[in-house]
């Protein structure tokens, strides 16, 4: 049970009460339409950032809130909660829960560390590899959490022998840390499930502005985009801050190899489970073939992700016993809760949307006059790229977006090359360890101080900035 401090009590509630005192204000504040939506907003966004609840009950707020002061009917409040892409989301949480159930994700890991060698940096590369590959498709927390036992068995080895735990020992066991929490905020950004701002973002603009952006388009920018990023934070990590110098380290293959080994033979789960996955990523990259190949077909992302979903517990694996990859009593560990933030945010943003804000916004913008698209971009970025280290990227995200979609059509300009960027920028938090999951994991380890986190946080942070611009500006117009 988390700490209730004081800061959570002065956001719990000042939520509520800056709600009612914009409600009751006995004038209109900024237009009859919006008044009310606004209030609700306040009081969502305090609770967001100041997280007094879980962000998932906020984001039910809504669907009392809304009916009661005549924002929406409830019908139209919850539409928002069962939209398409909840379940895109939800069939790719599906799927990446049979993964780890299987533990096809851990063999997949210790595959990829047999093939980078026993040199100290080769193997810090191949963590960074491993974990980033597997946060493309499962959570980032749950890539860490498979990766850091072994990291800690390899990083074992040199407190044990016979030299001690000397500085370049300290150095490498750093760089391990800091290269796994990296890799898996980095990896989550490359498709559309890996990272929940993504999905929030998609959500949004598909809802508000009918843009669909598939789930191969996105990775055409998004692996890119987590390739660069990956190389530049290995480079920040061992060859900047924390140069280890070791050469190789024999024993670690045998450890490797050794975890493998235990693992045994491929099984009959993971073997359906590999099919299954394979055919749905396939599926996924050749959406718009197969629906040229069979016209009626109409396939979108969310109905792949779905039959995915749905074959994990129906395959049979032995259909005598009635065993199948996943059963139900299994979703107790799916993130439920995101599944309604979505909902919670697209709600919110729909009732902004139909108050008038994203057109006071743009009006506002209009008249400022001589502001370039991409200095309003830069600046945003850095907002949220600093502000995501202080509080959850989900909530910024599903915040900011309706404010960014303002911004952008009063500058006349495309919505995608400004949201794209402030979205990703939401997972390149580097910096702190509350900032995200994996940075949390990797502290707790002894081995990293907060200093030391910050230090390489800050630059990777500052490249993230220029390595989103430049992507931005040559990449979005070429693919979307």
């Amino acid at each position: 049970m988390k700490e209730f401090t004081l800061y959570h009590k002065i956001t719990f509630l000042l939520g509520p009460l800056l709600c009612f005192v914009f409600m009751l204000w006995p004038n209109t504040i900024i237009s009859p339409e919006l008044d009310p939506v606004v209030a609700i907003a306040l009081w969502m966004i305090l609770w967001w950032i100041g997280e007094s609840v879980s962000l998932s009950v906020t984001a039910l707020l809504p669907v009392v809130l809304f009916p009661l002061f005549d924002v929406m009917s409830i019908g139209e409040v919850t539409v928002n909660y069962a939209n398409p892409i909840v379940f895109l989301f939800l069939g790719g949480f599906i799927i990446a829960l049979a993964l780890e159930k299987v533990k096809l994700h851990k063999r997949i890991a210790l595959t990829i560390l047999t093939l980078t060698g026993t040199h100290a940096n080769g193997i810090v590369f191949g963590f960074m590899i491993a974990t980033a590959l597997m946060s493309m498709w499962i959570s980032n927390t749950a890539s860490t959490v498979v990766m850091l036992p072994i990291a800690l068995s390899v990083i074992s080895l040199l407190i044990n022998d016979e030299d001690g735990f000397t500085k370049k020992d300290r150095n490498f066991a750093l760089s391990i840390m800091l290269g796994i929490a990296a890799a898996a905020n980095i990896g989550g950004m490359a498709t559309l499930i890996g990272t929940p701002p993504n999905s929030v973002m998609l959500a949004f603009i598909n809802d508000q502005y009918q843009i669909d952006i598939g789930f191969f388009q996105w990775m055409k920018f998004g692996v890119p985009f987590s390739i660069v990023m990956l190389l530049l934070a290995y480079w920040v990590i061992v060859k900047v801050f924390y140069p280890n110098g070791l050469g190789n380290i024999q024993s670690s293959e045998s450890i490797i190899k050794n975890e493998l080994k235990a693992l045994g033979p491929l099984s009959r789960g993971e073997k359906a489970v590999l099919i299954i996955f394979l055919l749905t990523a396939l599926a996924w990259v050749f959406r718009s073939m197969l629906n040229q190949w069979f016209p009626g077909l109409d396939l979108n992302d969310s109905i792949i992700s779905m039959v995915g979903a749905l074959l994990m517990f129906t395959v049979p694996l032995n259909f005598k016993k009635g065993s199948f990859p996943i059963d139900w009593e299994d979703t107790s560990r799916l993130p439920w809760g995101i599944l309604i933030l979505f909902g919670g945010g697209l709600a919110l943003a729909a009732a902004l949307t139909q108050a008038g804000f994203i057109e006071l916004i743009k009006n506002f913008i209009t008249e400022q006059g001589g502001l370039s698209l991409w200095m309003v971009t830069a600046i945003l970025v850095f907002m949220v790229l600093f502000m995501t280290e202080l509080m959850s990227n989900v909530a910024l995200v599903t915040i900011l977006l309706p404010v960014v979609a303002g911004i952008a059509s009063g500058l006349d300009a495309s919505l995608l090359p400004m949201v794209i960027p402030v979205t990703l920028a939401a997972s390149c938090a580097f910096m702190l360890p509350m900032a995200t999951p994996p940075n949390a994991i990797v502290f707790a380890s002894g081995y990293i101080k907060v200093h030391q986190m910050a230090r390489t946080g800050i630059v990777l942070n500052l490249i993230s900035i220029i390595v989103l611009m430049i992507f931005a500006y040559f990449l979005i117009p070429l693919i979307f």
